[in-house]
């Protein structure tokens, strides 16, 4: 707790002395990302901390919904603007920002707030806690010992980080810390029942065409214990979809009775031939051992990497990892 206060106060004494902080998470923002940056950009404002969070407002899907959107200066247009501290929120390293993001942010003093295991510490001031459910849960709890005052905005955006990185407060990662956090959000009139219908109870047309295509690809094998899904570029083309679309597909697999491992391999529409992979696992595997050996990181449970190869030899490479982790 005393090195946690001394972080709190560095990350004050930051703070206390911009003039202007720039506010970004990592590529294709989820809703912890996102709402950890719509919110901490705010409390800051509101703070009378002139703040401005960034992120690609193409990638955002179904989350733009989040009042505070509009605030929010897209990556594009970050060099015509000057900032004097940068706060990353959500990235658990400096190359996982937006590329257009990075220049700006290794020129300025660097605030990380993260919640990654595999999180590099590539701030002068690391507000780390790989226990915290979320990086909204360590905005809360940032803001609480700032003594800075919630809104209805800026609570409804941590809402949407903690229940989307929670599962709806379902996975382990969910504390009494979080529960309390969550509580105290409540008391700023979240639309719960919105939040719920738009995040999991609806989905665009080609969102669904996506799943349609993603469950025809389902492979199971190790008994049961792993599961696969994959889209290829073409198959994002053909419906028009974009990674925001194909959010939640990993469920699919993670779905299958018995499943530990579950395997999410895609293709984003672009020249590279990269292929990505999410990774969600059961019991007593580390999603970020998997990770790990392609560059990637994330969580115990949830983890992410992007593997340099087609998509039938990244399928191969990572198959030869499970097993491999299996044995």
């Amino acid at each position: 707790m005393t090195q946690c206060r001394e972080n709190y106060e560095k990350a004050k004494e930051l703070i206390v002395k911009a003039k202007r902080v720039l506010v970004s998470g990592h590529l294709s923002p989820d809703g912890d990302s996102l709402g950890s940056m719509i919110a901490l950009a705010r409390l800051l404002n509101n703070a009378g901390v002139q703040a401005s969070a960034s992120a690609d407002i193409n990638s955002l899907g179904k989350l733009g919904f989040l009042r505070g959107v509009k605030e929010i200066i897209p990556v594009r247009k970050l060099k015509r603007q000057k900032f004097d501290l940068f706060i990353s929120v959500d990235c658990g390293a400096f190359d996982r920002l937006p590329p257009e993001v990075r220049p700006v942010a290794e020129k300025l003093p660097v605030i990380c707030i993260d919640h990654h295991v595999t999180n590099t510490a590539f701030g002068a001031v690391s507000i780390v806690d790989p226990d915290a459910s979320s990086a909204c849960e360590l905005v809360w709890r940032f803001a609480k010992w700032m003594m800075w005052k919630l809104d209805p905005i800026s609570a409804e955006a941590l809402w949407v980080g903690m229940v989307t990185d929670t599962g709806r407060f379902a996975y382990d990662s969910t504390r009494p810390g979080t529960m309390r956090a969550a509580g105290d959000l409540l008391k700023y009139g979240v639309r719960t029942t919105l939040i719920n219908d738009i995040i999991y109870g609806t989905f665009p047309k080609r969102a669904i065409a996506l799943k349609r295509i993603a469950w025809r690809s389902l492979h199971i094998w190790k008994n049961g214990k792993v599961a696969e899904v994959s889209l290829k570029r073409e198959d994002f083309r053909e419906v028009r979809g974009t990674k925001a679309d194909a959010e939640d597909i990993i469920e699919i697999p993670r779905s299958v009775v018995k499943n530990e491992i579950a395997l999410f391999f895609y293709q984003i529409p672009d020249r590279t031939k990269e292929t990505r992979c999410s990774i969600r696992t059961r019991g007593d595997w580390d999603a970020t051992v998997l990770a790990a050996k392609f560059g990637g990181g994330g969580h115990r449970k949830a983890a992410g990497c992007t593997i340099k190869a087609t998509l039938g030899d990244a399928k191969r490479q990572m198959r030869a990892a499970v097993k491999e982790m299996m044995k």
